[in-house]
C-alpha cells in the first residue's frame, strides 16, 4: 500500500439503536461499491453483513461483522474499512471494541424514533474513544418522519452540535431525495433502478427558501474553523466555494465540534450514494490521528507512534472469532509499521512472540487472503495462540502497550449441564471458545452446587450463546432459571486484630495483623481493593506486606453472605508482629483472608443487586397499566415523555430480578403496541427481606442480614 493511499483510507463503523438500519445502509453501500451484485435485505435473512444463521432468523445484528469497499469521489478512490455494529444493549461489547479501532462513525437514527435510549449508549461510547462521528437520518419514507426532529433531538438528548448539511425533498411517502446545501442542487433518486441512478436537479421552488435558510446556520456552524471562509461569510457569502466549505465542515468534524447531518431511506435506495461522498469528505483518515499513544511495559513511559510504515509496529486486537475452517481469527487494527504473514509478533500482556501465520481482509465471513496489513488498516490474523481481546502487538524490540477497553461486568447468569454425558466434554470446549470471542460473557463453576453457571448481558445474549453451542458445537443443554449477579458491600469500617499461628513440630506458621476495614473513600476512583499500608518501624517487614494485599485481594471474589463477589473494599494496615522464624508470605496472605471473613462479619454487610435503566414507549391509554406493573416489580418512575403521534415515554429504575419475561408481560398489557429497552445503571442495596428470600435460596447466612 503506497504511502499517499492513506489520506484515502475511511475506517469507520455504523452504529446505532436497534431497527434504525444499520444492516441495512451497510447493504446498500456493498451494492453501489460494486462489494455485491444483489442487495441483501435483513427482513428475509440476505444481509451480507448479518452472517450468522441466529441473524439472519431473528433480523437482528450480534456481531460486529468487517468489510473492505471502494468509492470513488472527487477523481479519488477511496478505501473503506466498515464495520456494521449491533444496536441490541446486550452486544454492547461489539460497538464498544470497535469504536476503540475505528476513525470515524455515522450515527444512524430512524427518521420516527430518533434519538432512542441505545442511540445515547453509543453517543457516549463514541466520546470515550473521540471518534469524529456523521449523522444520517433513515427511514425518511416511513409515516410521521421528521428530519429536523432528530436534528433537534440530538441537540437536547445528545447534547450534539448538529449541522445538516443536506435537507430532504418532500418526507413520509413523498420523499423523493435531498437538497445539497454544499452544492445547492436537488438530488432524486430512480425507484426503478434501486437507487443506483439519480438526477441532479435544480432546487424545487418550494424549498428554496429554506435551503437558503439552513446554508445559512450550516455556514455560520463552520465558519470559525477557516479564518477565509469566516471573512467571505461576513463579506460576500456568495463568493464562498464548495472545497472550503468542505475543507472547514471536515475540519469541525475531526475536531469533534460538529456532527454533519444527512438522510435518506436506505430501504427505500435514496440518500446512500451523498453519504458515502460525504464520508470521503468529513470523515478522518488514520492519518488525521497524529500519532497513537501507548506505554512502554518496561519503563512506564508513554511513547508514541505515528500512522506510517517505517515506525515500529503497533496493532490492536480488538476482537476473536472462532471460524470452522480456519480456526481462531484475530481481528486487528495496525496503527504504525505493518504486519507480515510468516513473521513474527510479541504481544506485550503475555511476553510472547509468535509467528503470524496467514493474514486476511475479512468481507463479513469471508477471508481474502493478503500478505501484509500495513500501518492504517484493519484485517484479520490466524495462527496466534495466546490472544485476549485488548492485547498490543509490537515489534520485541520496541514494546508498548495501547490504551486497551473496558467491558462492563456480566449481570445475569444461568446454570447449564449437558443432556448426556457424552456432551461434558463439547461443553466446556465450546464454552471456553465462546468466553474467549466475548468478553461480557463468563464461565464458572459453582462451588458449592458444582454446577457450571453462564454469565452474560441479558436474556437475549444467553439465549444465543445457548443457540451457539447447538448449532457450531453440536452440544445440547438443559438450562436452569435465570439468576441474578449479586454482589456484596460492608456498610461501616472495623478495626480487627488478627492472629494466625500453627504448630505443628519443627517450623511453624506465624503471622500477626491489626486492620481497619471499610467501605472505600469518596473519592476512590474504580472498584477493586484500596490498600493502605500504615505500618511504622518495621513491626512487619516489608516482603510480607504484598502478601496481605494479595490476601485481601483474593478474598474480595466471595463475600461473607452468600459468597458473591465484593466490587470495593477499603483495607489500612495499621500494625502487626511476625516471628523471625516461623513467619512467611504465605501466613500473612492466610491471616489477611481471615480478617476479611471476620472483619466483614462484624462491617454490617449487604447485598447488592443490579439497577436496570427501563425505558417504554407505550400509548398513553395503557400509560396507567404499564406503571402500575412497574410499581409491582420494585420500579421507581424516573420521568414520563411526550414522544410522536401520540406515545408516552415512560422512564424507570428497575432491579433486575424482577424483570425477567418482561417483554411478554408488556406485550400483553399493552395489546403488543409498547416497546421497551433496558440497559444495566449501577448495583443497588437489597432490603433485608429480600436478601433473606435470596440468600435462603443460595444456602447463604440469613444470620447477618
Amino acid at each position: 500500500m503506497a504511502k499517499q493511499d492513506l489520506h484515502l483510507t475511511r475506517n469507520f463503523g455504523i452504529m446505532a439503536h436497534i431497527d434504525a438500519g444499520k444492516t441495512t445502509t451497510s447493504e446498500r453501500i456493498l451494492f453501489y461499491t460494486g462489494k455485491t451484485h444483489k442487495i441483501g435485505e435483513v427482513h428475509d435473512g440476505g444481509a451480507t453483513m448479518d452472517w450468522m444463521a441466529q441473524e439472519q432468523e431473528r433480523g437482528i445484528t450480534i456481531t460486529s461483522a468487517a468489510t473492505t469497499a471502494y468509492w470513488n469521489w472527487n477523481g479519488n478512490k477511496y478505501k473503506f474499512n466498515l464495520i456494521d455494529t449491533p444496536g441490541h444493549v446486550d452486544f454492547t461489547a461489539e460497538v464498544e471494541r470497535s469504536l476503540r479501532v475505528l476513525d470515524g462513525a455515522v450515527a444512524t437514527y430512524c427518521a420516527v424514533g430518533g434519538v432512542e435510549p441505545q442511540s445515547e449508549t453509543v453517543w457516549r461510547q463514541a466520546d470515550k474513544y473521540n471518534v469524529p462521528r456523521m449523522g444520517y437520518v433513515n427511514k425518511m419514507d416511513r409515516s410521521g418522519a421528521d428530519f429536523f426532529e432528530v436534528v433537534r433531538q440530538m441537540k437536547e438528548v445528545l447534547g450534539a452540535n448538529p449541522v445538516p448539511v443536506v435537507i430532504p425533498i418532500g418526507a413520509e411517502e413523498n420523499f423523493k431525495g435531498v437538497v445539497d446545501l454544499i452544492k445547492m442542487k436537488g438530488i432524486v433518486w430512480h425507484d426503478e433502478t434501486q437507487g443506483a441512478e439519480y438526477d441532479i436537479i435544480e432546487i424545487p421552488d418550494n424549498l428554496k427558501a429554506e435551503a437558503e435558510e439552513w446554508r445559512g446556520k450550516m455556514l455560520e456552524s463552520v465558519a470559525e474553523f477557516d479564518d477565509a471562509l469566516m471573512e467571505k461569510f461576513f463579506d460576500d457569502p456568495s463568493t464562498i466555494t464548495e472545497d472550503e466549505i468542505i475543507s472547514a465542515i471536515r475540519k469541525a468534524t475531526c475536531q469533534l465540534a460538529c456532527t454533519p447531518m444527512l438522510c435518506g431511506s436506505s430501504f427505500k435506495n435514496k440518500g446512500v450514494q451523498t453519504l458515502l461522498d460525504y464520508i470521503c469528505a468529513f470523515l478522518p483518515s488514520p492519518l488525521d490521528t497524529e500519532a497513537v499513544v501507548g506505554t512502554n511495559p518496561t519503563t512506564k513511559e508513554e511513547e508514541d507512534r505515528k500512522p506510517s510504515e517505517d515506525e515500529k509496529t503497533s496493532a490492536l486486537a480488538f476482537k476473536i472469532a472462532t471460524d470452522p475452517y480456519v480456526g481462531r481469527l484475530t481481528f486487528i487494527r495496525v496503527y504504525s509499521g505493518k504486519v507480515e504473514a510468516g513473521s513474527y509478533i510479541y504481544n506485550t500482556r503475555s511476553g510472547k512472540k509468535e509467528r503470524v501465520s496467514r493474514l486476511f481482509q475479512m468481507h463479513s465471513n469471508h477471508q481474502n487472503p493478503v500478505d501484509v496489513i500495513s500501518a492504517g488498516d484493519i484485517g484479520a490474523v490466524v495462527g496466534l495462540k495466546d490472544i485476549h481481546t485488548g492485547d498490543t502487538l509490537c515489534d520485541e524490540d520496541a514494546p508498548i502497550v495501547l490504551e486497551s477497553m473496558d467491558f462492563p461486568d456480566p449481570v445475569i447468569g444461568i446454570a447449564v449441564e449437558p443432556k448426556t454425558q457424552k456432551d461434558l466434554d463439547k461443553l466446556s470446549v465450546g464454552l471456553a471458545k465462546l468466553a474467549e470471542e466475548d468478553p461480557t460473557f463468563t464461565v464458572k463453576t459453582d462451588e458449592q452446587s458444582g454446577q457450571t453457571v453462564i454469565s452474560g448481558m441479558g436474556e437475549l445474549h444467553l439465549d444465543i450463546i445457548i443457540d451457539r453451542l447447538k448449532r457450531e458445537f453440536k452440544v445440547e443443554c438443559n438450562q436452569g432459571r435465570p439468576q441474578v449477579n449479586y454482589k456484596e458491600a460492608i456498610t461501616k469500617t472495623v478495626n480487627l486484630r488478627e492472629v494466625y499461628k500453627k504448630q505443628s513440630g519443627g517450623r511453624g506458621k506465624f503471622a500477626d495483623i491489626i486492620v481497619n476495614v471499610g467501605p472505600v473513600d469518596d473519592d476512590f476512583e474504580g472498584t477493586g481493593l484500596q490498600f493502605v499500608d500504615e505500618v511504622k518501624g518495621g513491626n512487619i517487614p516489608k516482603e510480607f506486606i504484598p502478601s496481605v494485599q494479595k490476601g485481601f485481594q483474593e478474598a474480595m471474589k466471595n463475600g461473607v453472605l452468600g459468597g458473591f463477589p465484593m466490587d470495593s473494599l477499603k483495607v489500612t494496615l495499621v500494625d502487626g508482629s511476625f516471628h523471625p522464624v516461623d513467619s512467611d508470605q504465605l501466613s500473612f496472605e492466610i491471616a489477611a483472608r481471615q480478617a476479611y471473613k471476620n472483619a466483614c462479619a462484624q462491617a454490617k454487610p449487604v447485598l447488592m443487586e443490579p439497577i436496570m435503566k427501563l425505558e417504554v414507549v407505550t400509548p398513553e391509554e395503557n400509560m396507567g397499566d404499564v406503571i402500575g406493573d412497574l410499581n409491582k416489580r420494585r420500579g421507581q418512575v424516573e420521568g414520563m415523555d411526550n414522544a410522536r403521534s401520540g406515545a408516552r415515554i415512560v422512564k424507570a429504575m428497575v432491579p433486575l430480578g424482577e424483570m425477567f419475561g418482561y417483554v411478554t408481560a408488556l406485550r400483553t398489557i399493552t395489546s403488543g403496541r409498547a416497546t421497551s429497552s433496558m440497559q444495566y445503571d449501577h448495583h443497588a442495596p437489597v432490603s433485608s427481606t429480600i436478601a433473606k428470600e435470596v440468600l435462603a435460596e443460595c444456602n447463604g447466612r440469613t444470620d447477618l442480614v
